[in-house]
């Protein structure tokens, strides 16, 4: 009888279950693709946590979980959309963004390639976003059983001023304020994944707003609330606000951008653009008087250069939200009912 050591596997192409088990293959992947992309002091130490010293001001925090099919679509993919509906998340709340978490669930089989243009597509956006990935976790599933990956991603801001932002300080005169076309995300991520082909291609318009947000405080404008505009889009987000803060809101159908193809794309699939999803775009609600500043700030920036003013909370009633369209009739904007886009942030 005769024993053999067993050989350490070779290097793999692909995801595989033992990339989990917390054994050579799981250091591999710390060492090769996330560590070497995200290095940092507070990742460096390598510890189960992150410890820090926290900024003066108020904390904001938030967590958000992404499963976007396909990974990879025109303007961005998983991997930027991860960090950037983070931080768009804390600029909503009125705070400066700062350090990110990351976990990731990996799929049996994933290439290596793929994991690699996700990573560097997280990299490239938090560095871009000034923000440090500071701690993680990684998981491996069985095949079949994750769909490439799935990323969750925690967040953390400090808020360096005084104001207090959310659906309930929102009043009676308040302007409604735009800041860009919307409805790209949802048909970029339509058509690439159902291989729609469009006059012009269409791209996400994935992208971080934490500096206009943050200009908008530096400026000393009032701000009352700020909403991305992401699942359900525009009409989810008037709507969620008009609810909580049990306003009446009317909106300019002609004041609200959509560009002539994701118009074009949504009447062929039966969509209104105004519930499609967005992840580079928020509506802000400030005072009748400060609108015109406002928007002056925000278009000093290419992420929201088309800011415009689409509406005007009318009274504290029911909540409602009504379209005034371009054929100049008042309508009821619901919220989308059901889920039109699945699967796209």
């Amino acid at each position: 009888m005769t024993t053999t050591c067993p050989l350490p596997p070779p290097p793999s192409e692909r995801i595989l279950l033992a990339h989990g088990g917390g054994g050579k293959l799981t250091q591999q992947l710390l060492d090769r693709v996330f560590g070497p992309a995200f290095a940092n002091p507070l990742l460096d130490e390598r510890h189960d946590g992150a410890c820090f010293t926290v900024p003066a001001g108020r904390l904001a925090v938030t967590t958000d979980s992404h499963v976007v099919r396909p990974l990879f679509f025109p303007g961005g993919n998983i991997g930027s959309l991860a960090v950037h509906g983070t931080v768009n998340d804390l600029a909503m709340c009125g705070a400066r963004p700062l350090y990110l978490t990351c976990g990731f669930i990996l799929e049996e089989g994933l290439e290596l390639a793929a994991l690699h243009r996700v990573v560097a597509a997280m990299r490239d956006a938090a560095r871009a976003c000034g923000v440090a990935i500071i701690t993680g976790d990684t998981k491996v599933v069985d095949q079949g059983k994750g769909d490439g990956v799935f990323i969750n991603t925690t967040g953390l801001g400090v808020i360096e001023h005084a104001q207090l932002i959310g659906p309930r300080r929102v009043a009676p005169g308040d302007a409604i304020l735009l800041s860009g076309d919307v409805g790209r995300h949802g048909m970029a991520i339509m058509a690439e994944r159902e291989g729609l082909q469009f006059e012009s291609a269409i791209e996400s318009d994935c992208a971080p707003v934490h500096e206009p947000v943050l200009a908008l405080f530096a400026a000393g404008v009032t701000v009352h609330c700020l909403r991305d505009l992401t699942r359900g889009g525009l009409a989810a987000a008037a709507n969620e606000i008009a609810a909580v803060a049990g306003l009446k809101m009317a909106l300019d159908q002609n004041a609200i951008p959509v560009r002539e193809d994701v118009h074009a794309a949504c009447e062929t699939l039966g969509l209104n653009p105004l519930q499609v999803a967005n992840e580079g775009r928020f509506v802000a609600f400030v005072p009748a008087a400060e609108a015109d500043r406002a928007l002056a700030v925000l278009r000093n920036f290419p992420v929201s250069a088309e800011a415009t003013r689409i509406g005007t909370v009318t009274e504290r009633a029911a909540p409602l939200v009504t379209l005034r369209t371009t054929l100049g009739v008042n309508r009821i904007l619901d919220v989308p009912s059901g889920e039109q886009l699945p699967r796209i942030c």
